[in-house]
């Protein structure tokens, strides 16, 4: 049972329980009793405990959510199962059980508690809150010694320790110390106490505003191979979690406008999670028996993580991923919808490494609607009437049959109808029977050898050429798959953004040499390619697309509107344009990139004083390449610019890129992939990482989750297609 001294405490425990102050503080202490005096009922504020690895930490809710969760808990309804939602809809609180469950995924339920006093802790010097019930003791406690100016109150803890409430600016909280003599004997104040704070106002805790209602896109992420996403071992929930966030903050600093408008609220992230599923068919007990016993946790991580890239290229289990990966997007999709009614906007996906090929490998399988299907040919055969009056007349002048062009011309005849025209066909447009034979004997050579031709050959693209473009290069870009039943989704998906993708690598080693221009996803008209330049799992698309035009990929515009110090040129990463200096100081006078680097320098002097740097780098010291002089020439160059910049100006004039640059980003053709517009996207690297692009190429493939360049393109082109722009263009954007 609980106690209430609220008795006295003798002149001895005044003296040993309440610290001497000064003598000058005291007329200001008075001052500050006096104004106390007057009792306001504490404002509490909502938290729930997160555990992790055996540590509890207790969160505060935003303070959007705990008013909420107030407004239900003073409506006398929390003696029923009322469940509110929180988190933007992410999580629910079970009120009644003080639970809080999340929806969309798999999750251990955490406690829910309302909070009006705190303790410090003692191995993190956090603040915990105390249980509903015995806060409740604690502010009838402080209620009463305001009202009479009683101070000195003792009270005794359910875990039987003391707090005791010297005045309203100094409370503590002592641990139990109990005589090895009298095991009953009452607690007393002894050890080290710790700070007892009432309300949250006074814990300095975090408290986020809370997000927007409205959501504008839904976008699912699906992650690569193992179940840790990120270098911190981390899963695709807190990997999610965190992209979501920069993507809140990219919102309020680039779409200020339109959120004072009321255009736009939200992207919704949802993580789509198929590792699990995979290994729990019993594959890892199957693992176990035949793995070696020794370097036991290599192997362990081996058959965790690596072996995922094996697992897709079985027939047996690509089935279970890609089976995994669409019903648990249809499953959230549908959840979704039902828990947001109002929702109108569209749906986009992400994918993260290996998660990025299994969702290519999904939407080259997708079928589109038989009405889009014949809009899209009878566009293609619109574009392309052109093309084909040129290629037959191409091969009547081969056929030395060029008289003939005026009339294949009338009957508007192009390659693809010119390969099914029979002998009647030529006869009635007035074809005489030695050039009818010619074109006979042409056509139907062509036929058999496009028979023998092997798929994915020069010969066989040549000779697909004179098929609907879409659909044989539809079998092109299959080629090589593993053979599985792709399921359908249930919605089409608007843009398909690609994150340290090998989409082409893997479709290379399966055989397809050459994208063709005209090819696209058939229910998904965007596709972004975005990678880190030291990223190691990263490959381009738009090289297999335009192969005999050498380019660089688009640079990712500075979410600050700036470029970064580069001190080196990496192959396939472009040279950043020179940017105006109105908009983007030049890199060693922009205080921003000069206090990046600063703070990758301080984290590497930690390293050298730790000795982790310098074994890091003998250890990769083997791998490291002597640079082309080419390259280095350029380094130099470039460092040597970054030093003169302050003295020189740049010649290029105000808001004008170089020339190559601009034609580079205008005139180049890469198909409709993405809709006629760029695929391939670099990030800028910081500073630090080109000090020696091996020691950041793991984290290079990881950085994408808390990337603001990366989240900002995403919320661009997703707000794009809703007419919607950022606030100011950045420079160097498409």
């Amino acid at each position: 049972s609980r106690r209430l001294c609220r008795s006295t405490m003798s002149a001895q425990e005044q003296q040993q329980a309440q610290p001497p102050l000064p003598a000058a503080a005291a007329p200001s202490e008075a001052a500050e009793l006096d104004a106390a005096n007057r009792y306001e009922a504490v404002v509490p504020h909502w938290f729930y405990c997160k555990v992790t690895d055996s540590r509890e930490r207790w969160i505060p809710f935003s303070t959007q959510d705990s008013e909420r969760l107030e407004e239900a808990h003073g409506s006398g309804r929390d003696k029923e199962d009322l469940v509110v939602p929180t988190s933007g809809g992410r999580y629910d609180v079970h009120l009644k059980k003080r639970q809080r469950v999340a929806v969309y995924w798999e999750e251990e339920v955490s406690e829910v508690r309302r909070c009006t006093w705190f303790y410090k802790g003692d191995k993190d010097n956090k603040y915990i809150p105390y249980s509903e019930t015995f806060s409740k003791e604690l502010e009838e406690a402080y209620m009463i010694a305001v009202t009479l100016d009683e101070w000195k109150k003792k009270l005794e803890s359910p875990s039987r320790e003391i707090i005791i409430l010297h005045n309203p600016k100094l409370m503590v909280h002592y641990h139990p110390v109990a005589t090895s003599d009298d095991w009953g004997s009452t607690p007393t104040e002894q050890g080290r106490p710790r700070t007892v704070k009432r309300g949250v106002e006074n814990i300095a805790a975090e408290i986020p505003n809370g997000e927007p209602l409205q959501i504008d896109h839904l976008v699912f992420v699906v992650h690569g191979i193992g179940p840790a996403c990120d270098i911190r071992f981390r899963s695709i929930i807190q990997c999610v979690n965190d992209f979501r966030n920069v993507s809140l903050s990219m919102l309020q600093a680039h779409f200020k406008k339109a959120q004072e408008q009321q255009q736009i609220g939200r992207v919704e992230f949802l993580p789509v999670n198929w590792h699990s599923s995979l290994h729990s068919t019993g594959v890892d007990v199957d693992l176990e028996r035949i793995t070696l016993p020794s370097i036991n946790r290599l192997r362990h991580f081996i058959n965790d993580t690596i072996l995922d890239v094996f697992f897709y290229n079985s027939s047996t289990y690509c089935q279970t991923i890609v089976d995994t990966v669409a019903s648990e997007m249809n499953r959230l999709y549908q959840l979704f919808l039902q828990r947001n009614p109002l929702f109108k906007g569209g749906v986009s996906i992400a994918g993260h490494s290996l998660g990025s090929l299994i969702l290519f490998d999904l939407l080259t399988n997708q079928k589109a609607a038989p009405e889009e299907d014949e809009h899209s040919e009878e566009g293609s055969r619109t574009t392309s009437s052109n093309r084909g009056t040129e290629e037959v007349k191409e091969i009547l002048k081969k056929l030395e049959l060029s008289e003939y062009c005026d009339v294949f011309e009338k009957e508007k005849m192009d390659r693809q109808a010119l390969f099914l025209c029979t002998e009647k066909n030529l006869k009635e447009m007035g074809i005489p029977l030695g050039p009818r034979m010619k074109i006979l004997h042409y056509i139907s050579s062509k036929t058999e050898m496009q028979c023998r031709a092997e798929p994915g050959s020069p010969l066989q693209r040549d000779l697909d050429s004179t098929d609907d473009g879409r659909n044989c290069q539809y079998r092109d870009v299959g080629l090589g798959q593993v053979s599985a039943n792709y399921p359908q989704l249930n919605y089409k998906p608007t843009i398909f953004f690609a994150f340290g993708s090998p989409i082409g690598m893997f479709l290379t080693v399966r055989g397809v040499k050459r994208i063709n221009p005209n090819y696209s996803l058939p229910t998904c008209k965007g596709f972004f390619n975005i990678f880190h330049p030291f990223d190691p799992v990263a490959y381009r698309i738009e090289p297999m697309i335009v192969p005999d035009l050498e380019f660089e990929p688009m640079l990712l515009p500075h979410h600050k509107g700036r470029k970064r110090m580069h001190l080196g040129k990496v192959k396939g990463s472009p040279s950043p344009p020179a940017l105006c200096s109105c908009c983007s100081p030049q890199p060693d006078t922009d205080p921003s990139c000069l206090s990046e680097l600063k703070e990758g320098l301080t984290r590497m002097s930690v390293d050298l004083k730790n000795n982790l740097l310098g074994s890091l780098r003998v250890a990769w010291q083997s791998f490291t390449r002597a640079p082309l002089p080419a390259v280095e020439a350029a380094s130099t160059d470039a460092e040597a610019e970054a030093e003169a910049g302050v003295e020189k100006q740049p010649d290029t004039k105000p808001d004008e890129t170089p020339a190559a640059v601009k034609e580079e980003a205008s005139l180049v053709n890469v198909g409709r992939l993405n809709g006629g517009n760029r695929i391939d996207y670099v990030l800028q690297e910081k500073p630090i990482e080109s000090f020696n692009e091996y020691l950041f190429a793991l984290q290079g493939h990881l950085c994408y989750w808390e990337s603001e360049d990366t989240v900002l393109l995403v919320l661009k082109e997703i707000y794009q297609t809703q007419g919607i722009t950022l606030d100011q263009p950045l420079p160097g954007s498409q």
